[in-house]
């Protein structure tokens, strides 16, 4: 024994365990018995256990070293058993007889080839002392234990050992006493544990690890964490070791199925293709679940149709859309991809669609048999890799049964449990979900030029500054509904906004991506941004739709568009013109000359960065300016050029009205089957007059604001308006005492005779003012509260010499 007595403390604190210290291998009697009974190994405590030599015993039978024939049931059990022990008679070499207490491993084969593993015996020479000389060792130790623990001595021997580590190992202490680790787990992890067991005795410190056992009598590996604490008496001697080890396998296990999860979240469902998210699933669950996995549809699933509700009928005829194995190119597969096959009654995956529950089965000889009478290719599979364990998950999605996942175990070997059960139906309900988007975007594909044609206007809005005219024409290719898309936009003070864009690509993305750019616009156009404010806040919008693809799909998701933004006001007849990437739209006066404006092309949205300038230019009264998008211009087999060529000619001739030249227009331009959609919109330019338009100077003077009333109403009594000259001085009362207190000179009336009339006042403040609701004892902030209650609508729009502010009424029926 190396565990010393209190009176041998080491001084001033130190570990009476030297790094000098060798194990005393004699200590154990060890043998080695192949599996035909011959010894094939005897230590020098075997010799002096028994006498015998290593060259007297080695090769020799070790029957005659019994003393009696052993019980039959012994040897049955010898058969199976991992592990055994107990108590054995043995023969001296001297002829006296020895009651020793044995504990017997199989060894695993070293390869297939072997037929069986060779036997470990091992038995100690020694007890330790009696229980009453180690009681303060074991006071020291297990009040000090909180979990499977064993007490070891400074030679790594066991001297005590806690129920629940009687129960882990599966032996009593009695059986374990006075032998190592590595004789009591025989297996690669004793002998780390030893090693760091004397790291804890050399260093004084507790050491910890993290094992993977598979213990004798365990059907499956377990995850230990195990901390080995020096144990040290009142005098400060390290007197032994304190093995203390915690189960982690239920903890290791959910941690690998969250983990599992969550992979699964981020590959599942990657694309809205069928095949790939079936095949996503089939990956995702090798080898964390299964070993082999099967995933079969019903057929009317691919063209997009839902399927027959209730049970399916027998035989369940399913097409095989994905499979995976552990195995390399799958070889337990009998149905290949795309291949319809039956499953009959009885079969695991007509039960689980039948009943719409998933099932666990385990492969026994009579269901094997049953199989066999089926399927005989699919019992002939099952049989050579051995599967001994099922699982099938019904695929549902949206209330909709799709087909089901089969799982299955051949290689590892626990059957499927509960949490298996519901680890499987997580993400297999996670590829149902997306294999029912993926079914539904076939389907819904037959209606997407629908779609695209509810996001573009329905009906253009009648506009005193223009005529206008549209057409969108889709591909003809199957690519399908594109991004094209137009758009005529009421603005204040009679004018109109109108915009052209393309979205690249087609698809429900390009689509999307056009309604909310188009919807953008709209809502960028009300607070009367210039043309290029506008595509520089257009710009920033499309870089972040390209991040939000990105981060959706987990690939580039840039998305590229142009636009042409243009604003045209009637009572000046000016155009102000922006174009991010756009082609150059087309100019035709009333004299027949048709141009194409030199425009800065800017870039295309979506790079950031880079500027946008502003054309302007003056239209003769019924000029046309065509707007329309790449597709018009650009075809198969002509150069950009011919096709603008093209466009001149045609908007050069007379036409009778702007409908029919958007007929001439794609007829002469565009083939039978355009390979890209096309958006054209052509405006004929209106102007306001003198008759319609009335504009006084006002002086930064509070006095001026009397006069200013005046002339209104004698504005509105030459147009015939006086019903409505008393809401009219209201409002031009408030406006132009709001620029006189808190705008800036000069200051400027505008009144606009259209199908509403219009109040605008204009000062070189940029400061724009705010609705509130004024409190009661405030003297002010009630103007543009009146406004609003009097007006069809009010607003704000910054120039480039300051601001507007305007007010629209709804003129009386006459």
């Amino acid at each position: 024994m190396n565990v010393m007595t209190g009176s041998e403390s080491a001084d001033d604190g130190r570990a009476a365990y030297r790094p000098d210290d060798l194990i005393d291998e004699s200590a154990t009697a060890r043998a080695t018995v192949d599996p035909d009974g011959i010894v094939t190994g005897w230590s020098e405590g075997a010799r002096r256990l028994l006498g015998y030599r290593p060259s007297e015993v080695i090769g020799w039978p070790a029957a005659p070293l019994l003393a009696g024939k052993p019980h039959a049931e012994t040897l049955r059990s010898l058969q199976t058993l991992p592990r055994w022990n107990g108590t054995a008679t043995l023969l001296h070499r001297d002829g006296h007889r020895l009651a020793v207490h044995l504990l017997a491993h199989r060894r695993e084969p070293d390869c297939e080839d072997n037929g069986g593993g060779e036997w470990l015996l091992v038995s100690p020479l020694a007890r330790p002392s009696s229980p009453l000389q180690d009681d303060a060792l074991v006071m020291w130790a297990f009040t000090r234990s909180p979990s499977t623990t064993a007490l070891y001595d400074t030679g790594l021997r066991l001297r005590r050992a806690n129920a629940d580590m009687e129960r882990v190992i599966g032996l009593p202490e009695a059986a374990m006493q006075g032998l190592r680790v590595s004789e009591i787990v025989v297996d690669p992890e004793g002998d780390r544990t030893e090693l760091c067991m004397r790291r804890a005795l050399e260093t004084g410190e507790q050491q910890r690890l993290r094992q993977v056992l598979h213990l004798a009598g365990h059907e499956r590996e377990s995850i230990w964490t195990t901390s080995l604490t020096p144990v040290r008496d009142a005098g400060g001697t390290v007197r032994g070791v304190l093995l203390s080890a915690h189960d982690m396998t239920e903890e290791h296990l959910a941690r690998g199925r969250l983990a599992l999860l969550n992979e699964a979240s981020i590959r599942i469902g990657s694309t809205l293709d069928l095949a790939r998210t079936a095949q996503e699933l089939a990956d995702v669950a090798i080898p964390q679940l299964a070993d082999f996995v099967t995933v079969d549809l019903l057929p009317a699933i691919e063209g997009g149709d839902d399927p027959r509700a209730g049970a399916p009928p027998s035989p369940v005829m399913l097409r095989r859309v994905a499979y995976q194995s552990v195995l390399e190119g799958s070889p337990e597969a009998v149905v290949e991809r795309g291949t319809v096959a039956a499953y009959p009654d009885g079969s695991t995956a007509a039960k689980c669609l039948t009943t719409g529950l998933p099932v666990i089965e385990n492969v026994t000889a009579s269901s094997m048999d049953q199989v066999a009478s089926q399927t005989p290719d699919r019992a002939e599979r099952m049989r050579r890799y051995g599967f001994h364990s099922v699982l099938a998950v019904p695929m549902r999605a949206r209330g909709i049964t799709l087909g089901v996942a089969t799982f299955s175990r051949h290689r590892r070997p626990e059957p499927f449990e509960q949490d298996d059960l519901l680890l499987g139906e997580e993400i297999t309900a996670r590829a149902a979900v997306c294999i029912d988007n993926a079914r539904r975007y076939t389907r819904e594909r037959r209606t997407s030029l629908t779609l695209q044609s509810s996001l573009l206007p329905q009906r253009l809005p009648p506009q005193a500054a223009v005529d206008v005219a549209s057409r969108y024409l889709p591909a003809s290719t199957q690519a399908g509904i594109g991004g094209d898309w137009f758009d005529v936009i009421p603005l204040s003070g009679a004018r109109v906004a109108l915009v052209v864009g393309d979205v690249v690509g087609h698809g429900i993305q390009a689509s999307a991506t056009m309604g909310r750019l188009r919807t953008a616009v709209r809502t960028l156009a009300d607070v009367d941004l210039p043309p290029d404010e506008l595509l520089t806040h257009l710009d920033d919008l499309v870089i972040h739709l390209s991040a939000e693809a990105e981060s959706a799909a987990g690939t580039t998701g840039d998305i590229g568009a142009t636009c042409l933004y243009a604003v045209y006001d009637p009572v000046s007849r000016r155009c102000t013109l922006a174009r991010a990437g756009h082609p150059v739209p087309a100019v035709a006066t009333p004299d027949g000359a048709v141009r194409f404006p030199d425009i800065p092309a800017g870039p295309p949205l979506g790079l950031g960065g880079l500027p946008f300038e502003v054309t302007e230019m003056e239209l003769p009264e019924g000029s046309l300016l065509a707007l329309y998008t790449d597709g018009l211009i650009e075809d198969r087999g002509r150069d950009i050029d011919e096709g603008l060529d093209a466009l001149r000619e045609v908007l050069a001739q007379p036409a009778p009205s702007l409908e029919s030249t958007c007929d001439t227009v794609l007829q002469t331009l565009l083939p039978d089957h355009p390979a890209d959609d096309v958006a054209l919109l052509i405006a004929r330019t209106r102007a306001l007059d003198a008759a319609h338009v009335a504009t006084w100077d006002v002086p930064p003077d509070p006095s001026a604001v009397a006069e200013t009333r005046k002339n209104t109403r004698r504005q509105l009594a030459t147009w015939g308006l006086d019903e409505a000259a008393f809401v009219t001085e209201l409002v031009v009362s408030e406006l132009v005492t709001n620029a006189i207190r808190y705008g800036g000179a000069p200051i400027q009336l505008r009144l606009i005779r259209d199908r509403n009339l219009i109040c605008e006042v204009s000062d070189a403040s940029n400061t724009a003012p705010h609705l509130r609701r004024a409190r009661t004892f405030d003297e002010g902030g009630r103007g543009l509260l009146l406004v609003a209650q009097l007006t069809q609508g009010w607003g704000t729009r910054q120039t480039y010499t300051g601001k507007t502010i305007w007010a629209e009424q709804a003129l009386p029926i006459t």
